[in-house]
């Protein structure tokens, strides 16, 4: 007794085994991608995809160490800024939130938000937070 009659991706019969599923792999491959692109993105895999993101956003704004920019160019671009890995509390009391190696600081100049981008140092690992 034969459980599927035919490919559950192209819907060609299926010959030999009786518990086969699908013609050959290329059907198979084509059938769980079609499969995971319906189903809800994880949290993990949003999570982890918006902070290689923040990454990618922060170190391409950020060659010289430290730099101060609008909001508006980060947001634009895709940037998340409640999705961060850590957190530096600086001797002023301000705190930079961290994706990875590389910060943020939301500042309000001359009426417009900003943000100032940093790069983690080693000094900051044995300051108190």
């Amino acid at each position: 007794m034969r459980f599927y009659t035919n490919c559950l991706y192209c819907k060609s019969e299926l010959t030999g085994r009786t518990d086969k599923k699908f013609c050959d792999v290329q059907c198979k491959s084509a059938f769980q991608y079609q499969q995971a692109k319906v189903q809800p993105e994880r949290f993990y895999n949003k999570v982890d995809n918006q902070l290689k993101l923040n990454r990618k956003i922060l170190k391409e704004y950020n060659k010289g160490g430290k730099v101060t920019l609008r909001s508006e160019l980060l947001l634009e671009k895709g940037f998340n800024p409640n999705y961060f890995t850590h957190y530096w509390k600086n001797q002023k009391g301000e705190v930079y939130l961290f994706v990875y190696e590389f910060g943020f600081l939301k500042i309000v100049e001359n009426h417009k938000n900003k943000y100032v981008l940093i790069l983690w140092q080693d000094y900051m690992e044995h300051s108190k937070i």
